[in-house]
């Protein structure tokens, strides 16, 4: 593997990071206070292409790989991780429709995702099934050319604002092979949405429950045939997987540089704080987590693009190890900080709480340990 980036991925970088210090940075510490999700501002990032990554270019999409995204999502997530993973959420549902839908899907929902006039949402975990997603419950029942569903959707990120949902739904027996996927439009008759939660971090966007009280949705609809949407919803966790790790790392990049410009004007005993050894030590430490992070990342991207047997569990391997080593960056930083890292001005406390979801959210850290111990059982 070639761990030097290319012109185009040097650009890519580039514009992602000056799009992130330029319309993130300035106001993600307000976005937080207020719960405000900058629509506006999405739509500005997709005018860059960064909302249909690797959705092909027939409709408007970016036809990149999936390093590419992890190299656009942390550069977006050092100015704030919950817009940055709001957008690789968002990117996740454009790719599944872009993969598996047939022309007139692709047709009738990628241009408008592409460009954020279309927000999207995914929707796999219910109140009583997170990590065991296999035992979801929300029923699709075939009624003529349509689908009666019933059911709720629960921790749906975007929930409320987004205007289609791509979800997971049981229209057969018990079990994986019982789901199907269907691409639900926001305005339809039965489907409603709770309160936004109350939650740690990821203020800067909507956190809702999705209710179906017998919501009718056309069979043209579905993607793919019945029983296929679990494989589709797995697949697509492993480019989010990626996504969602790339995003912590954004963040606890910015949590370290923060903590260096600290350090060099803080002073304490009548030095900086960044000419004590111990505390340096801590900032090699913080340095080398993030290299080896990154480096790892990149790893399991590039498996994933080349299609390696061995991608879904580097994906979970990485998932687990950057999200786990970004929150103790981050965390590490707010220690550094002393008092100040306490303080929402500074920005700190916002980052530490914005990572603190990745170690659970597209599948926890522990499923993702499950996953890499079944391989080494299985010899695989």
């Amino acid at each position: 593997m070639d761990f030097a980036l290319s012109e185009e991925q040097s650009a890519i970088v580039e514009m992602a990071r000056g799009f992130a210090e330029e319309e993130l940075a300035p106001f993600a510490i307000e976005w937080d206070q207020n719960k405000h999700f900058p629509v506006d501002t999405l739509r500005k990032a997709a005018a860059l292409g960064m909302a249909g990554i690797y959705v092909r270019d027939d409709v408007g999409g970016s036809a990149l790989g999936r390093l590419d995204a992890v190299l656009i999502f942390e550069a977006l997530a050092r100015g704030c991780p919950s817009i940055a993973a709001y957008i690789s959420i968002h990117t996740m549902v454009a790719a599944m429709i872009d993969r598996y839908g047939n022309k007139a899907q692709r047709q009738r929902w990628l241009p408008g995702l592409v460009t954020m006039e279309t927000l999207a949402s995914y929707c796999l975990t219910e109140p009583g099934s997170g990590s065991d997603a296999a035992a979801l419950r929300t029923r699709a029942v075939r009624d003529g050319d349509d689908y009666v569903v019933s059911g709720q959707k629960q921790f749906i990120s975007g929930a409320g604002a987004s205007d289609v949902y791509v979800v997971m739904v049981r229209t057969g027996g018990d079990g994986p092979k019982g789901i199907s996927a269907l691409i639900v439009p926001a305005g339809t008759p039965g489907v409603s949405f709770g309160a936004n939660e109350r939650k740690m971090g990821w203020n800067a966007q909507p956190t809702r429950a999705v209710i179906f009280d017998n919501a009718r949705i056309p069979v043209v609809n579905r993607l793919g045939e019945e029983g296929q949407g679990f494989r589709f919803a797995m697949a697509g966790l492993d480019g989010g997987r990626l996504n969602i790790a790339a995003s912590a790392l954004g963040g606890a990049q910015a949590a370290y540089e923060k903590s260096v410009a600290y350090m060099r004007e803080r002073k304490a005993f009548g030095q900086a704080l960044v000419d004590f050894q111990a505390l340096q030590f801590r900032l090699a430490d913080m340095k080398i987590g993030l290299e080896v992070a990154r480096t790892f990342l990149w790893r399991a991207a590039s498996a994933l693009d080349q299609g390696a047997p061995e991608a879904t569990n580097l994906c979970a391997m990485a998932k687990k190890f950057v999200t786990d080593e970004a929150f103790r960056i981050a965390n590490e930083a707010l220690q550094l900080h002393g008092g100040y890292g306490y303080l929402g001005e500074y920005g700190i406390e916002k980052i530490v709480r914005d990572l603190r979801v990745h170690q659970i959210l597209e599948g926890t850290n522990e499923i993702m340990q499950l996953i890499i111990a079944r391989s080494v059982v299985n010899g695989e």
